[in-house]
Parts: C-alpha cells; sequence; structure tokens
C-alpha cells in the first residue's frame, strides 16, 4: 500500500498544530508572505515552534523573500524545507537553498495551456540546477500568489512525473480520495480546504481530509 505524504499548509495558531499533528499529518506549512491572511512573522512561528515534534517536517513558505529574510525565518525554529511561491528564477530559488542550507520545493501554478512536458523540463531544470531541490509542488494558475482553492486539470500530469509531485490546488474532503486515487501523487498539499475562516483551522475537516486520502491509499 503507497502511503501519500500529507501537508497541512497555513497553520497560524497552536491548537491548529496539535489538530494537524494528531490527525497524521507528515509536514505543516507556516507562511512568511506578508501578504497572505496567513502569514505567520518570524517571532509567531518562534512561538509554535517548540509544539512541532520529531519527524513531522516544517516547511516554510515563501514569496519573492529575500536570503536575508528566508535565513531570519529558519534561524527562529525546525524549518526542514522551502517551498518558493513567487517569481523566483530558477537560479534565485538555488541561491537561496544554498545560502540558508535547506531543500526545496518549487510552485508551478499549472495553467489551462500548461503541457505535461512543460511540467517535466520544469522539474529537469531545477533539478540541474540544484543539489538543494526536491520536486515540484502543483498548484492551480491564478493571478496571485498561493492558492486559490481551485482545481486545475490532474490529467497533465504524466504517469512518469507523479511519484515526485507534491499536489495541491483545490483539495478538499470531498474530492481528495479522488484525486490521489486518479494522480497517485508523492504527496497532497491543503490550506483552505480544511479552515474554519482564513488562517484558522478546522480540527475535524483535517482529520476527514488525512482519512480520504488515506482511503485512497488502500486502494488497489
Amino acid at each position: 500500500m503507497q502511503r501519500t505524504r500529507i501537508k497541512i499548509c497555513g497553520i497560524t495558531r497552536e491548537q491548529d498544530l496539535h489538530a494537524a499533528v494528531a490527525a497524521g499529518a507528515d509536514a505543516l506549512g507556516f507562511v512568511f508572505y506578508p501578504k497572505s491572511p496567513r502569514f505567520v512573522t518570524p517571532e509567531q512561528f518562534a512561538a509554535l515552534a517548540p509544539a512541532l515534534p520529531p519527524y513531522v517536517s516544517g516547511v516554510g513558505l515563501f514569496v519573492n523573500a529575500t536570503v536575508g529574510q528566508v535565513h531570519q525565518a529558519v534561524n527562529e525554529g525546525p524549518i526542514a524545507l522551502l517551498q518558493f511561491h513567487g517569481d523566483e528564477t530558477v537560479e534565485e530559488c538555488a541561491a537561496i537553498a544554498a545560502a540558508v542550507k535547506r531543500p526545496f520545493v518549487r510552485a508551478f501554478r499549472v495553467k489551462p495551456d500548461t503541457t505535461s512536458a512543460d511540467l517535466l523540463e520544469s522539474e529537469a531544470q531545477y533539478r540541474a540546477a540544484s543539489p538543494w531541490f526536491t520536486g515540484l509542488l502543483l498548484d492551480t494558475w491564478v493571478d496571485a500568489y498561493g492558492g486559490a482553492g481551485k482545481v486545475f486539470d490532474w490529467s497533465v500530469i504524466s504517469k512518469e512525473l507523479a511519484p515526485r509531485v507534491v499536489l495541491s490546488g483545490g483539495l478538499s474532503v470531498q474530492n481528495a480520495t479522488s484525486a490521489v486515487a486518479q494522480v497517485r501523487p508523492y504527496a497532497v498539499d491543503i490550506s483552505s480546504g480544511v479552515e474554519e475562516s482564513k488562517g484558522i483551522k478546522d480540527a475535524r475537516k483535517i482529520a476527514a481530509f488525512v482519512d480520504a486520502v488515506r482511503a485512497a491509499d488502500a486502494m488497489t
């Protein structure tokens, strides 16, 4: 049985962190982008960090951040992985990751005309540019940074690429089982789909989402 990894993104409160851990999340995302409703300052992250248990990864989400800003965040707590969501070039992602000595994933916002070849080419570019690159996170293209809670056409993800990607964009308790069963990604990433309101998580939705992903994992 394949076990799809699960990341709950946009954690802003300690009770939400505990709820995600209790539900079985593998990673928790902290948004260091001031314009996001889920923004946490490095100081706020420092207050949350002691609640992160072993083997649950802290992920820092950044949008067009400077090396100094990323340094400040990773120095405040256990950020195991960087997630770049802005207009950073391949070279900028590689340079920041090398400077702070953290692996990274790159968000690729999938457009209606994006092809399977586009995704493979992007992955190859990042892999060639940096030993710190770990994979693409596939989100839906909108004219804004970060997720918009919208689904893209999952069929653009080739069977070759799927086992290496993080699937994001419009995931919910309702569609998680079908999404994982169809795509078979390495991991899934959800934020707004498990919220009461922006930045405030719903523990029951988190648990139900994890259950929905595990239901797909149990399918042969």
